[in-house]
């Protein structure tokens, strides 16, 4: 026997950008967003706090390209050569499916 009822759920509407505050929603009803977390745990300055950061693609770049640009500043007088990376935190190129990473 079915038994139907109306069941109230609580559903992602839309995930907006944390610093320029644009929807992330694309005209197929997906969501394009990049995601800055961080859960520090005993011992650290902020133990036991969770910070998630989502921010559309243009504002995640930007981002990256200040945390790149700090990182030169960061070794700009080493003796020690820097080898600058083009690709910093990129783990993938041509996963269009979100496949499982191997690394």
């Amino acid at each position: 026997m079915k038994i139907t009822g109306l069941v109230e759920i609580e559903a992602i509407t839309d995930v907006t950008c944390d610093v320029c505050g644009s929807s992330t929603r694309m005209a197929a009803g997906s969501y394009q967003y990049g995601t800055l977390q961080a859960h520090w745990g005993y011992g650290s300055d902020h133990d036991g706090q969770r910070f998630e950061v989502h921010l559309c693609e243009h504002c995640f770049f930007q981002t990256l390209a200040y945390v790149k640009q700090e990182r030169r500043v960061q070794h700009l007088f080493n003796d020690e050569p820097f080898a600058e990376s083009a690709d910093l935190g990129l783990v993938d190129r041509d996963d269009y499916f979100q496949g499982p990473h191997h690394r």
